[in-house]
């Protein structure tokens, strides 16, 4: 028996009623994804406009130095230049040289990483060899600050299965960091020790600036740098971080920062000594940062 008429009349009106909501709510829902895309897609444009003009600054930089100190050598039979000035001038060409190699080789390691090219690779290290390489070329900038550097490596390191070249860089780049944040006369610490056979700790700590949990989550980001007053005043692409937790992250490891404003800043990261021990699920650094004095 057919219901009355009535009654079909409601269902179709709540029929027609549940599909124009329905409809309606799948409009505002991709409405939504557009504006948020749309607005992804300008804050992304934006950083990488920043980035370009910070790279833009950072090429000439070592560029002119190249372009104008070769000037003056080739004007040699023109303008009295002693072998002294000649030295010195050449030496100049090389360390802009060697910058601008490492400000290609940051951008180039930030497109391998984005796009997934970029391959590690591993051979059996000693890890003291590779701490010790990468203090040594961080040591002359903290000398030039009169910077206090304490190392403090566990006895009998074992060595790891890593791309040595990658986390002597890794290592670098956070020594560099707390170089570059950590006022003249500050304190830099670097610990290095194995809490089981499995994996390495190394921690680095300084008595810099600081930062804030925003200005964090903004230096982890490609592209992005923090700005202050202090960071203004140094030279930089900002890669630094984002290359370097990328680095740790492709050995199977993590990375952590703990920082606080006028105190310092610790970064910690953990490796795998081996690659076939890399888990997913494995124990976060633990973190320590240095105390205000009273």
């Amino acid at each position: 028996m057919r219901p009355p008429s009535i009654y079909r009349r409601k269902n179709s009106l709540l029929s027609r009623y549940a599909a124009d909501l329905g409809r309606l709510i799948s409009r505002t829902r991709a409405e939504n994804a557009l504006r948020a895309a749309a607005i992804e897609s300008a804050l992304a444009s934006k950083a990488k406009s920043a980035f370009l003009a910070t790279m833009t600054h950072e090429l000439r930089t070592p560029l002119n130095a190249i372009i104008g100190f070769s000037e003056l050598l080739t004007q040699a039979d023109k303008i009295s230049i002693s072998q002294e000035q000649s030295i010195d001038y050449a030496g100049h060409i090389a360390r802009a040289g060697h910058n601008l190699l490492g400000i290609v080789s940051d951008v180039l390691d930030v497109s391998r990483i984005e796009s997934g090219a970029l391959k590690l690779d591993r051979v059996q290290a000693d890890l003291n060899d590779v701490i010790d390489g990468a203090v040594e070329i961080a040591r002359p900038g903290m000398e030039q600050k009169k910077q206090i550097l304490e190392v403090k490596i566990a006895p009998g390191l074992p060595s790891a299965e890593i791309d040595t070249s990658r986390i002597r860089k890794a290592i670098v780049n956070l020594l560099s960091n707390a170089n570059k944040f950590t006022p003249e006369g500050g304190r830099i610490v670097l610990v290095a020790t194995t809490e089981s056979r499995r994996d390495l700790t190394i921690a680095i700590a300084d008595t810099g600036i600081g930062m804030t949990e925003e200005q964090i989550a903004q230096a982890l980001k490609p592209f992005a740098q923090v700005q202050s007053e202090y960071s203004r005043q140094h030279e930089g692409t900002g890669l630094g971080l984002t290359i370097t937790k990328s680095m740790i992250e492709l050995h199977g490891g993590r990375m952590v920062i703990s920082s606080t404003p006028d105190i310092g800043t610790m970064v910690a990261f953990t490796l795998p000594l081996t690659a076939s021990d890399q888990m997913p699920d494995r124990n976060q650094p633990k973190s320590f940062l240095f105390r205000k004095a009273s």
